[in-house]
């Protein structure tokens, strides 16, 4: 069974947030932790196998860094080992949280093999990788499965790749993303994620790069069933990602009102709920004289009212009530008996 079938699953993206910083890395799973997210993700590679040394950083990343380098320098500085990473999974467990990455070359790819993770995360900038699809598709575990910069074509392209390897459909979510740092908001296009969930017949969820948490409690509330949020310690920190990022107090925030939103849904079935169970009599009506009736008078509209509580007859019978005698004698504001 997917870890998305019994309730949203919350990823808070700890990703490079860490700053190559192992006790950084730390306190990011304690607030992940503390925040109520389900999983806390890294990112994992090997700058030499992901990127060439010429490659320039985007966009953001210089706005974020402040500094002109290579994408290759400021990844190097970025990496963790695999035994801090071990290290790092050990101690989530510590902390009742699940770890996970995400695997960026096929080195890293192989470690994370290694370590049997319970759900694999595929990221926008891999959706057209082949090989990688590939060797992901055949391990037959859960995939999450990231749709940034994508055609409907791309993604149909990529989950038959996943499923010819060995991935059972129903073992995979589509998340909608906007690959930007943060995301415009006339950029979300969140209805998309419910096109995607359609187009294929999968579970769908919403990776968020917008600031603040309003997006993603919208995308639970029109059916997402895994969100993922990049956070950090201090968006004041250096590095490409933080700027982009909830602090623990948003977190926690947002994993609140994603845990109310999703018990607020409910079943659909419109029914009579415990909670209003007591309150309906007392905010209902009835039907009571409006002046005093003597016994045998048959009713008119003008001996009639409705007031509150709705311990009698319902005013939805004046139809039946009007043109009847009365069985007795009754005072102003009695109710009326059958």
């Amino acid at each position: 069974m997917s870890l998305w079938n019994e309730r949203v699953f919350i990823i808070a993206e700890a990703g490079v947030n860490h700053n190559g910083d192992v006790g950084l890395a730390r306190q990011l799973i304690d607030a992940a932790a503390e925040a109520g997210a389900d999983a806390v993700k890294f990112q994992t590679f090997r700058a030499a196998a992901l990127v060439s040394r010429e490659a320039r950083m985007a966009d953001y990343q210089k706005r974020n860094l402040g500094e002109e380098t290579s994408q290759y320098e400021m990844l190097r500085r970025l990496e963790l080992s695999d035994e801090t990473q071990r290290e790092l999974r050990a101690y989530a467990a510590s902390r009742g949280i699940l770890w996970f990455s995400t695997a960026f070359d096929p080195e890293s790819l192989t470690f994370l093999i290694s370590q049997e993770l319970p759900v694999w995360k595929i990221p926008s900038g891999e959706i057209t990788n082949y090989p990688y699809l590939r060797r992901i598709g055949a391990l037959g575990r859960p995939v999450i499965l990231s749709t940034g910069m994508s055609t409907l074509s791309d993604v149909e392209a990529a989950l038959d790749v996943l499923q010819a390897a060995g991935t059972k459909r129903e073992d995979i979510c589509v998340l909608h993303c906007t690959t930007e740092y943060p995301a415009p908001w006339q950029d979300v296009n969140l209805r998309a994620m419910n096109t995607l969930g359609n187009a294929f017949g999968l579970a769908c969820g919403y990776s968020d790069h917008t600031t603040g948490i309003e997006i993603p409690i919208a995308a639970v509330a029109l059916g997402a069933r895994v969100i993922e949020k990049h956070f950090t310690l201090d968006r004041t920190l250096p590095g490409p990602d933080h700027a982009a990022s909830l602090e623990p107090a948003e977190l926690g925030a947002m994993v609140t009102s994603i845990r109310h939103v999703e018990l607020a849904l409910g079943d659909g079935v419109k029914r009579l709920t415990p909670s209003e169970r007591s309150n309906r009599l007392v905010a209902r009506k009835q039907i009571v004289a409006a002046r005093a009736i003597p016994a045998g008078h048959v009713l008119s509209e003008e001996d009639l009212a409705v007031r509150r509580p709705g311990e009698g007859i319902s005013p939805m019978e004046w139809p039946r009530v009007v043109g009847r005698k009365a069985g007795r004698d009754y005072e102003a504001g009695d109710a009326i008996e059958w």
